[in-house]
């Protein structure tokens, strides 16, 4: 059996990487004052962030259906299956929304498998390495769904973010807190486990930042991820937005405290998580390999 990998644009992988890779990425659409964007296809990070320093109205959507279904039935002429890898149901809808559409069109059902293993950026990134290594292998999309689903939970994403101003413009803090956290220069570092954005802990200063997602990273590994990192089985990867210099430094900081442990990646954050965080921040995640 032949199975096909396709993601989104939320893991990270350009246009031009899928092609060498051999797979597909479904480019997430972004709005812009109510004009419609492709990431990566009409829409670069360099022209995202511009628009959304300049105060212009940036949010995220859903793909159309239809969209990823073409590209699904693309797939399906060369392959037997697909594995489609969203970003994790806890951010978006998109996830279920296309798990229905692929259960309720003919076309699709049983061929392919929509993979809600709750991941985004860097360790979206993981499953959709993880999951071209497997059908490389001649697993059926089957034993790959499987796997994403059963390791669906094992990974995790601090990010810290350098300023409050689109938390606050997302709704996700008052104006008064917000004008106060500004005021204190408080940096938030935020975690994603599987689910949501949450709140994991306050900081003044990037290296205060640093310090903190280190320890996080370490007190992951030393519990609940313990038996993985003995097994050589865990990966580190860092993202960021719009600050490729600090994550270059982050990177090799992060070798540095954790040497016995694979390093893979340093990508931009997806634009989906970076519309309500802005630029200048920077994540840590790791993520189980297969």
């Amino acid at each position: 059996m032949k199975t096909a990998i396709i993601t989104d644009s939320n893991s990270g992988i350009t246009q031009s990487e899928a092609k060498e890779l051999g797979i597909y990425v479904v480019p997430m659409p972004v709005l812009i004052d109510g004009e419609l964007f492709f990431e990566d296809l009409t829409l670069s990070q360099a022209q995202f962030y511009e628009k959304l320093k300049s105060d212009a109205s940036v949010s995220t959507s859903q793909p159309n259906p239809i969209d990823v279904g073409e590209i699904w039935a693309k797939a399906l002429k060369d392959y037997d299956a697909v594995i489609y890898i969203p970003m994790s149901s806890g951010l978006s809808e998109t996830c279920h929304t296309l798990q229905h559409y692929a259960e309720t069109e003919e076309q699709f059902k049983g061929k392919v498998f929509v993979v809600d293993n709750q991941r985004i950026s860097i360790t979206q990134r993981q499953s959709t390495m993880d999951a071209i290594k497997m059908a490389n292998e001649g697993k059926t999309a089957e034993e790959i769904y499987k796997y994403l689903m059963e390791t669906k939970m094992q990974s995790s994403i601090y990010i810290m973010v350098d300023t409050l101003k689109y938390l606050k413009k997302g709704g996700r803090l008052t104006p008064a807190v917000a004008a106060i956290g500004t005021l204190l220069k408080i940096k938030p570092v935020l975690q994603i486990q599987g689910e949501k954005l949450d709140q994991f802990a306050k900081v003044r200063k990037l290296t205060d930042a640093k310090t903190t997602m280190i320890n996080a990273i370490k007190k992951d590994f030393d519990t609940r991820f313990k038996p993985l990192v003995e097994a050589g089985k865990m990966t580190l990867a860092i993202a960021h937005t719009e600050n490729v210099a600090e994550a270059e430094k982050f990177k090799e900081e992060i070798k540095e405290a954790f040497p016995n442990v694979e390093f893979t990646f340093v990508d931009p954050l997806s634009l989906s998580v970076s519309c309500h965080i802005g630029p200048g921040a920077l994540a840590v995640g790791c993520a189980v390999k297969y």
